[in-house]
């Protein structure tokens, strides 16, 4: 599926990705790609740090509120 995604959409999937107020399901509506997915796309378009630390907070902020990507 990520093969199918023009380079704009792919950075407009990392933008909406990194900001904390932009969930999954709301990537998932306008893009049709996965969490899985947007999991792939992030790790290869970051650093693997930046990823790390991307998926850091991704877990620490959803352990914390009730809906969180």
């Amino acid at each position: 599926m990520t093969s199918l995604l023009s380079p704009a959409q792919i950075s407009e999937i990392v933008e909406m990705a990194l900001s904390d107020h932009v969930s999954f399901a709301q990537i998932t509506a306008q893009h049709k790609v996965t969490p899985d997915e947007v999991k792939i796309i992030m790790r290869t378009q970051l650093k693997p740090g930046s990823y790390r630390a991307w998926r850091k907070r991704v877990r620490d902020f959803g352990d914390r509120r009730a809906h969180y990507k």
